[in-house]
């Protein structure tokens, strides 16, 4: 015991080394962790976490040794955990956790057993050292109690007080002088060159995390929330403000011209019954797995429907809730964390409210906890009538995360089936959540090699959800409804499966990078009209952004002065020059498809060739992509900062400003008469 004691005495000795060199080595696995190509940790990004490690540790050299060791052993716990959960957030989300995600923690608990899925026993390397540093901190507060008394005795002391104050203030100054270099040379030398404006656009986490490294990616995302929530008073100038005015007014402008189209108004006061599909991807349409359809009824609703192929969906952080805002509010996503929760105070020109404008009853259905995703605040703004969430529903129907979709839609449609009409009802499906766990009374597939993998689960609950739906479609026939309603179904983002080696499996050929880009970006949509008019498979590209434009679009509702950024996709001739932008900087016209590199330098991205499968010379994308970037700043110009309102209270004003100068016009042409 005594043996022991002595060594952890001379570790006080030592405490500040090693917990650098524990540090390092716990970053130094985090970035091999993440497999992320050409993010590996070389010499300079090792100099800027080491410079990272000493700015965090710089302070507690002020600190009595007793206090130190605590304040070290505190700093270790949390670091690591903040390296575990981002190991685990990038697996699901791919990206780095950040200050407006920590606002949805809430959220976590539900994510159960998604985040078990995501777990290798290789993660707990970053907690072994608790085994040695919480006894240790133990023994610090508990039995170190005498050293200290000890210390305070005259025949302990060797130094003056000011001495040691003066010694400890040059050591402190030293760690942070050399920290702040190592940090900031590499950093700024990064910023003049090859990572150029990375700190200014909208870029990925992970393009930071490649500069920073990943202490400075969290120092760096709390001074950006910071600044932009606290330190910046205005964070558009009144010239930004014009602009982002002026450009959505321009947009707005295209689609009041697209309504001489022959489909604007022509499916006037009819019904939209709308569903987002969970996970619900593109490349499994028409495909076939053991000899059976995955997808056999949709696969036969798109012969009687509008079924678009190159559809994208456009979300981030917000998974879900972001395809929700994309589709019925026709704006991008933010970067970081969601809409629903940081902004859903904000004004938007969103579906169900401008439907209501026009007498419509607006329910929306989803059989999960309403506070999820904030649903329960952003509904009540988004105007529609009822939020019918899992409070609602009897559970009578288990299927992964709760309520199965066949009961979810029989349930949804005893309450619509009564509702007031027109109505807009939109659906959100949760059976082919993340980690596709079915009952296996569901798994009707045979699935062959993929059986017990992720992917041959995936494919059960997407041939399950399929089924839900051909009973949705054959209910609303018999019911007379059918035929008075527009139907819309699309895929809300990808399944957040990696291994490729499981697609290709299922797809019996191996997939370049254009390919694995098309299949985790691309989900269906399918528009069935009354009659099953314009029964077609159309090719024009298309994003969810496009959803309400085309909605409002048919039924003849103008949308030329409201804040939307799609365009309508269901007309007579397709829009030329039509470009869907994603979130993450990606774009594509149809023909070819820019990805961005991930240090955000528009010349290392590629372009390729749709058609051809092929990369092509970037001056086939180079001269769209400042475009591109500007329908993301503008979007998260007017998101972030409630433009629209702004916007609006502009607008009306600009109103009553003409009435008077016409009045004052009219009264002074008849005093002349």
């Amino acid at each position: 015991m005594s043996m022991l004691l002595i060594g952890l005495e001379r570790l006080k000795a030592v405490d500040l080394l090693m917990f650098i060199i524990v540090m390092m080595a716990k970053l130094y696995l985090f970035s091999k962790f993440l497999e992320m190509n050409q993010m590996s940790m070389n010499n300079i990004d090792a100099q800027i976490e080491l410079g990272a490690v000493l700015l965090v540790v710089c302070w507690t050299i002020w600190l009595p040794a007793r206090g130190r060791i605590i304040a070290l052993i505190v700093l270790n716990v949390i670091l690591s955990f903040v390296l575990f959960a981002d190991l685990i957030y990038y697996r699901y989300f791919q990206d780095l956790i950040s200050v407006p995600v920590l606002l949805q923690l809430s959220q976590v608990d539900s994510l159960g057993g998604s985040i078990g899925t995501l777990l290798r026993v290789k993660d707990f390397i970053f907690f072994f050292d608790w085994l040695i540093i919480i006894p240790f901190a133990v023994y610090v507060i508990w039995r170190g109690r005498g050293d200290i008394r000890n210390s305070r005795s005259p025949s302990r002391r060797t130094a003056p007080l000011w001495r040691k104050a003066i010694v400890r203030i040059a050591l402190s100054a030293v760690i942070f002088v050399t920290g702040t270099t190592l940090v900031f040379n590499h950093v700024n030398e990064a910023k003049r060159t090859w990572a150029h404006g990375i700190f200014v656009g909208a870029w990925w986490n992970l393009s930071i995390y490649n500069v920073t490294g990943a202490l400075g990616f969290h120092g760096y995302d709390v001074f950006r929330y910071l600044k932009q929530n606290w330190l910046d008073a205005e964070t558009v100038t009144a010239e930004q403000s014009a602009e982002a005015r002026a450009w959505m007014k321009a947009r707005g402008d295209l689609r009041g011209a697209m309504e001489q189209d022959p489909l604007f108004g022509a499916y006037e006061g009819k019904n939209v019954l709308m569903v987002q599909a969970e996970a619900f991807q593109n490349f499994m349409i028409g495909k076939s797995v053991g000899g059976q359809e995955v997808t056999p009824h949709l696969n036969k609703l798109i012969q009687e429907s509008a079924y678009f192929s190159q559809f994208y969906h456009q979300t981030a952080q917000g998974r879900t809730a972001d395809a929700d805002l994309s589709a019925n509010c026709s704006m991008q996503p933010v970067t970081n964390g969601a809409v629903f929760i940081q902004y859903a105070a904000n004004e938007f020109d969103c579906l169900p409210e401008t439907l209501k404008k026009n007498d419509y009853s607006t329910t929306v259905f989803h059989s999960y906890e309403g506070g999820f995703w904030n649903r329960n605040t952003m509904y009540h703004n988004m105007k529609y009538d009822k939020f019918y969430s899992l409070k609602h529903f009897n559970l009578d129907e288990k299927v992964g995360w709760a309520l199965g979709d066949k009961s979810f839609f029989k349930q949804s449609l005893d309450v619509i089936s009564d509702q007031q009409q027109p109505f807009y009802s939109f659906l959100i499906t949760l059976s082919s959540h993340h980690p596709y766990t079915m009952p296996d009374t569901e798994k009707k597939l045979n699935v062959g090699k993929l059986n017990g993998t992720i992917m041959g689960d995936y494919l059960q609950s997407i041939h399950y959800v399929d089924a839900a739906l051909g009973e949705l479609v054959e209910r609303m026939k018999a019911e007379g409804l059918w035929d008075d309603t527009i139907f819309i179904m699309y895929g809300d983002h990808d399944n957040s499966i990696k291994d490729w080696k499981m697609f290709e499996t299922f797809l019996g050929e191996p997939l370049n990078e254009l390919q694995r880009e098309m299949i985790l970006k691309q989900v269906p949509l399918l528009v069935h009209l009354p009659n099953d008019e314009h029964t077609d498979t159309y090719t024009n590209v298309g994003g969810q952004l496009d959803v309400t434009p085309t909605i409002l679009h048919l039924l003849g509702i103008s949308t030329a002065d409201q804040y939307l950024i799609g365009t309508p996709l269901l007309t007579e001739q397709p829009l030329d020059g039509k470009k869907v932008v994603l979130r993450g900087g990606a774009w594509t016209d149809g023909t070819v498809y820019y990805m961005p590199s991930s240090d955000g330098i528009a010349e290392n991205g590629k372009c390729w060739n749709i058609a051809a499968n092929t990369a092509v010379d970037m001056n086939a994308c180079i001269g769209t992509i400042e475009e591109t970037r500007t329908e993301l700043l503008i979007s998260d110009q007017i998101v972030m900062n409630n433009l629209i309102e702004y916007f609006k209270e502009q607008a009306s004003t600009e109103a009553r400003v003409d009435v008077k100068s016409k009045d004052r016009s009219a009264v002074q042409t008849a005093a002349r008469q």
